[in-house]
């Protein structure tokens, strides 16, 4: 019979939903229950593409005598991390204070009744192995601590609490960063940048948007070091394994120094950011490989990872059934020499083998088979006489790709994830003047409005599962996090300079309310939860990046853009107050807040904004001209005739006189320039 997980939306708790083990989702009824009886509560967390999930899952879960031993001594229950952030941040940040680890997912955190946890670990094995125990033995051993040592819990638990306030920053009355902590965020970057094969630190390595961007934001400020790093780091990820050299699209990381192998997870998040950098990157170096990367991840997003509504879907699993039906890592994605060869002519085979790695030793190795094989990254780029070949020979290896047994997908729509698509995608589509990307980014935007949007406030996910009817079949729930606004806000800011839509003003302006009066905090900056949100143990307020921006930083950034924009002085206050709240993070530790020193950044010199207006034929020249350049500190506003007679749907700092010729303003702050009616003119201003 299934347990509880079957009414569930999230693809990964369905996928457990047949496990012997009696799990419940979050909820009251498992905490009441937890209480009720006194069991403590077996917490699991991880997410529908972790290879590690899936292992702990197959030894575990779906092994009846783990299963009996766990429904005896635990109320289990079962997150999506990705459904639910907020509970995740949490316990991980617990687990690491605990158990003075780092975390991951699977994550296992084993609570009191109250939700207070006690002892946390990630994976563990069924019996003893790579020196843990095994998780058979532990969970006896854990529920008769629970039951035997409440005093000593109740001591652990208070020190844990008193812990878990201290993360919450301590507002400065006056701003102490300035242009010095710029600095010092690029030197600590570099000081941990690996100069031989880019990226930062060691093997495992990550693609960390946030910090490729502040590179970048000091490049544009002259800092050619910090422009050499980013574009390593950039050419190493789209020519190492990390990059699917067939399909298109990102995995999540790099197993290795290199970027040759990667954990084969495909997530959204990671791809609507690194489109976004790979266009400012061929703003800044013109270099052909950066946009073919960009024009592939859109074809992979169109084609692998979009809801037939508009929206995108989460992500694709790292594993896949093998050529034996077993599931494994990377599956899909790896070669055997003899298959290529099987695919391509004698001649194709010669240039790919080259090019791709497979005339090399092979890089790849199941760790559960022991199975070598290759996994193509770009060794050389093609020669001039053998681009054709490659092109060729990438064709017919991606069509034989596509008959083996495609890795699983989670189909669940997430708000936040859906605006950093937008947001990449509408950059895409304005620096390569593509009007069908552009579509894609707006088709999202609008699915968002009509489905996420409801009673004034956002919703965090929504699902088609056939079972909506009042929604269309999509199952929408979850209040929607700080995130989902300061991502979608900062989204429509870029998508509206792509082209202008005076409904994403609008919507961007009720984000903006909505954002202020439901999460943030009297002392300055924002909750991850709003204040109607489920009262958990701890309420986060975080100022340091992650896979994804930290929301308090993109928050504060996209207040403060959009208060220029509108001349709304409460979106910079608030802005202001974000900087305050975190100022000894920002002094203390400007690296890990890329996404807070950008807001810094603009609030030591507000951005500017572009206003041309004029002949829509006319304005196409202008908008061309301008996208060669890499302007990460100016937004643009392009407004043809149709403008001049809906004044109305305008803010009075858009409004200006319209000609049928091309006029251009450059405002900061409450200053514009004098009307520039000359396209070079304007460069040389800009």
């Amino acid at each position: 019979m299934p347990n509880a997980l079957a009414y569930e939306t999230s693809p990964y708790l369905l996928q457990h939903a047949a496990n012997p083990v009696e799990w419940y989702p979050w909820g009251e009824q498992a905490l009441a229950l937890a209480r009720q009886l006194d069991k403590p509560i077996l917490l699991s967390i991880g997410y529908s593409a972790c290879h590690w999930c899936h292992v702990m899952a197959h030894e575990s879960f779906e092994d009846m005598e783990v299963a009996a031993i766990m429904n005896a001594h635990f109320i289990n229950i079962k997150v999506d991390r990705e459904e639910r952030p907020d509970i995740d941040q949490i316990y991980q940040t617990a687990h690491s204070m605990l158990s003075q680890k780092s975390g991951g997912w699977p994550l296992t955190v084993f609570l009191t009744p109250d939700q207070q946890p006690y002892f946390t670990g990630t994976y563990f094995p069924k019996t003893p192995r790579y020196q843990l125990p095994g998780f058979a033995d532990l969970i006896p051993r854990v529920a008769q601590f629970y039951h035997e040592k409440k005093p000593e819990l109740a001591t652990q638990n208070n020190q844990l609490a008193d812990a878990l306030k201290r993360t919450i920053p301590t507002p400065s009355s006056s701003l102490s960063a300035n242009a010095a902590t710029l600095k010092l965020a690029f030197d600590s970057l570099e000081s941990s940048f690996d100069f031989e094969y880019a990226g930062f630190g060691s093997a495992p390595k990550f693609p960390n948007p946030a910090d490729i961007t502040l590179l970048l934001h000091q490049a544009k400020a002259g800092n050619k070091r910090a422009e050499a790093m980013a574009l390593q780091m950039l050419s190493a990820m789209a020519n190492g394994g990390i990059y699917d050299q067939l399909g298109g699209g990102f995995c999540r990381y790099s197993v290795d120094a290199r970027w040759n192998i990667p954990h084969f997870e495909k997530m959204l998040y990671d791809n609507g950011q690194l489109l976004f950098l790979y266009c400012d990157a061929w703003q800044i170096s013109k270099d052909a490989r950066y946009k073919q990367v960009v024009e592939e991840t859109v074809a992979w997003l169109q084609r692998e990872m979009r809801d037939s509504k508009g929206a995108f879907y989460s992500s694709l699993d790292a594993d896949s059934l093998d050529e034996h039906g077993h599931s494994a890592e990377g599956a899909f994605y790896v070669w055997q020499p003899a298959e290529v060869k099987k695919v391509l002519s004698p001649e194709e085979f010669i240039v790919a083998s080259q090019c791709f790695g497979f005339d090399r030793a092979p890089n790849f190795e199941d760790p559960h088979s022991n199975t070598q094989a290759w996994h193509p990254y770009l060794v050389r780029p093609a020669e001039h006489d053998e681009t054709v070949m490659l092109k060729s020979a990438q064709t017919k290896l991606f069509e034989a790709r596509t008959k083996r047994p495609h890795p699983g997908r989670d189909d669940k729509i997430l708000t936040s994830w859906n605006a950093l698509a937008i947001k990449g995608l509408a950059r895409a589509g304005r620096v390569f003047n593509r009007p069908d990307w552009i579509e894609l980014a707006q088709n999202s935007v609008d699915f968002i409005r009509e489905k996420l949007w409801l009673n004034e406030r956002l919703l965090a996910t929504c699902k088609n599962d056939g079972t909506g009817n009042a929604n269309n079949n999509y199952r929408v729930h979850l209040n929607a996090y700080l995130d989902d606004y300061a991502f979608l806000l900062d989204a429509l800011i870029e998508l509206m300079q792509a082209n202008f839509r005076a409904e994403d003003l609008a919507f961007a302006e009720d984000l903006a309310e909505a954002l202020l009066a439901d999460f943030e905090a009297e002392e300055g900056g924002f909750y991850f939860t709003s204040h109607t949100h489920e009262t958990l143990i701890h309420r986060p307020k975080q100022a340091y990046d992650n896979a994804t921006p930290n929301g308090n930083g993109i928050a504060a950034v996209a207040l403060q853009r959009l208060g220029h924009v509108l001349g709304e002085s409460r979106y910079l206050q608030a802005a202001e107050r974000a900087l305050k709240a975190f100022d000894r993070n920002l002094v203390n530790n400007p690296a890990a807040c890329a996404s807070l020193t950008h807001a810094l950044q603009e609030f030591l010199t507000p951005p500017s904004i572009v206003i041309i207006n004029g002949d829509a034929k006319k304005i196409v020249a202008w908008r061309e001209g301008i996208q060669q350049y890499y302007y990460p500190h100016h937004l643009f506003f392009y407004l043809d005739e149709g403008w001049d007679k809906n004044k109305q749907d305008l803010p009075p700092t858009l409004q200006r006189n319209f000609t049928n010729e091309v006029n251009a303003w450059v405002c900061q702050g409450v200053v514009c320039s004098p009307c520039v009616n000359n396209l070079q003119q304007l460069l040389d201003t800009l």
